[in-house]
């Protein structure tokens, strides 16, 4: 499977904004579920959100109403909207983009460790 490209991290106060993306040069991506995982300071990764072929989100309860996936197809990229963001949200942010084998996407967003593609993922920290 392809191993993406995270960009976008970075450091913000509490309440702050940031935008990730997720380059993945695969000729069948628009095939593809992507999805974003994180994994802080001493913490296992956790899903964080999900996208399918067809746009349909998914997201972990933590981030529902905060955060955003969405893809563009025609620039193999997805995307992460973080907005409201909170101390908790401080992680590693990693983007997988892989063929579901017939599962649907949204299953995976609660078992993140299934996944073997990742790329090296990008920081965001949040302070206060």
């Amino acid at each position: 499977q392809v191993q993406p490209v995270e960009t976008g991290g970075g450091s913000v106060q509490t309440g702050g904004s940031l935008r990730l993306s997720c380059v993945a040069s695969v000729h069948t991506y628009r095939r593809y579920c992507v999805h974003w995982s994180r994994q802080g300071p001493g913490k296992e990764r956790e899903g964080v959100a999900i996208i399918d072929n067809d746009g349909i989100q998914t997201y972990a309860d933590s981030v529902k109403g905060r955060f955003t996936i969405s893809r563009d197809n025609a620039k193999n990229t997805a995307y992460l909207q973080m907005n409201s963001l909170r101390p908790e949200d401080t992680a590693m942010y990693y983007c997988a983009a892989f063929d579901r084998g017939g599962v649907p996407c949204n299953w995976y967003v609660s078992h993140p460790a299934v996944i073997n593609s990742w790329g090296q993922g990008t920081q965001v920290t949040v302070s206060s």
